[in-house]
């Protein structure tokens, strides 16, 4: 029985035990919901803050991005401006000097110097092949300028879809670990972190591992077993990387907050019992430790080849060390090839020793036997000895009654015994005796 006081009353009062834990369920119940809603809560904040942030960030850099553009393209047009200003001058004053040529040469004209005419002619001709070159390099100016525009418009636009799908991808994952935690209890969460394990790896078995070995660890016959064993093999069936996981999770607001380095001692004993190469700690413990957040920790110095990884670095260790492995199959190839060829030396010298032990045995029972017998013989000789001595001991004493009954006499018999003597000199008298 246990005794609840209440909160409110102080009164104290004594349920059973069913009726205890139906009460303590309750509350746990409630306290987890209470904190499900919570966590519910922070994570719809910590996502509108953070699209917020990444909204305020694009649009910073949108804004700065059309800043710069905007101002190289006023770089631009002021250059261009400033080209065309400088050309409408040269314009001018090339005009005027063609009007003041004009003048001359009509003056020439009037005075009859032709050759002045002709030379007249031919600067004015050549001042108009320099506007005509002046006019193309403007209409070539003002195209990069319009190819610039479209350049920067471009890039505007590829920014704003690449922060735009950055914000759903960030949308997306919130949405689902909201989801997620939304639906777990305290109990499905180390679960599910196996289960995402066992998806990712069989999302890539057909592929990547066709011919590994990937299942849960269902031996406890040492008291205890790993989540998972990982074994890979060739095609010709040697073995060259095994590993044993461990998939370790707790919810956000347990009380106990376990630390990864609790289940190392554990990890490394399922790992020497069920002969694996490799020990791998999968956890989402710690979870603002950046000593775990980093990628893949080698704690190889507390115990040899063992490894502390986040969820996401799953699949890449496996590859890592599957990669790593290859170059010794050689190797265990010929060392397998070694045991094969010493085979039937090994079985030659364990029959030899199997026949050596029945020999000793067969040799160590007929002695036990044969000691035996002669215990029981030796038993047999002490028994007769006895019986012996027992008969000698009654012939003895047959002699002795014999000796004593022959010396018994009617004096003896009467020896001071007065009323016996009177009797038997009565008889002896009468001639009765």
């Amino acid at each position: 029985m246990r005794e609840i006081k209440c909160p409110k009353c102080g009164e104290v009062f004594t349920v059973d035990e069913s009726g205890y834990a139906a009460i303590l369920n309750q509350v746990r119940d409630a306290e987890f919901h209470k904190e499900l809603h919570e966590r519910a809560a922070q994570l719809e904040v910590q996502k509108n803050n953070e699209l917020k942030l990444a909204a305020a960030q694009a649009q910073m850099d949108k804004e700065k991005s059309v800043a710069d553009l905007r101002q190289e393209n006023e770089t631009l047009k002021n250059a261009l401006a400033a080209l065309g200003k400088d050309k409408d001058l040269e314009k001018a004053q090339e005009a005027a000097k063609l009007q003041q040529q004009i003048e001359q040469l009509k003056a020439q004209v009037a005075a009859g110097d032709k050759d002045k005419i002709i030379a007249v002619s031919a600067a004015v001709e050549a001042q108009k092949e320099t506007v005509l070159q002046k006019d193309k390099e403007i209409a070539l100016l003002q195209s990069k300028l319009r190819e610039a525009e479209k350049d920067t418009q471009l890039q505007v636009q590829n920014v704003k879809e690449s922060y735009e799908m950055q914000l759903k991808a960030k949308e997306t994952e919130i949405g689902y670990y909201r989801d997620l935690k939304a639906k777990l209890s305290t109990k499905m969460v180390g679960e599910t972190l196996e289960q995402h394990c066992e998806i990712e790896f069989n999302r890539l078995r057909p592929t990547a591992f066709q011919n590994a070995y990937f299942e849960k660890d269902n031996d406890a016959k040492s008291g205890s077993k790993g989540d998972y064993i990982y074994r890979d093999k060739t095609e010709d069936g040697v073995e060259f990387l095994s590993i044993m996981f461990e998939m370790k999770n707790e919810a956000d607001k347990t009380a106990t907050k376990h630390k990864n380095e609790d289940f190392f001692k554990e990890l490394d004993k399922d790992r020497n019992e069920k002969g694996c190469e490799y020990a791998v700690l999968v956890s989402l413990l710690e979870a603002d430790n950046e000593y775990y957040n980093t990628g893949i920790v080698d704690v190889s110095y507390r115990y040899p080849k063992m490894y502390v990884i986040r969820p996401q670095f799953f699949i890449p260790l496996i590859t890592l060390l599957r990669n790593a492995s290859l170059g010794s199959v050689e190797y265990r190839r010929q060392v397998v090839e070694y045991r094969s060829q010493n085979a039937d030396i090994t079985n030659f010298e364990e029959k030899l020793n199997n026949f050596k032990e029945q020999v000793a045995k067969n040799y160590r029972l007929a002695g036990e036997q044969f000691r035996d017998a002669i215990d029981e013989i030796d038993k047999s000789i002490t028994h007769l000895s006895k019986v012996k001595e027992a008969l000698i001991s009654s012939e003895r004493n047959f002699r002795l009654a014999n000796d004593k009954a022959q010396d018994l006499t009617v004096k003896r018999l009467t020896y001071n015994n007065p009323t016996m003597k009177k009797k038997f000199t009565e008889l002896e008298d009468k001639n009765e005796w």
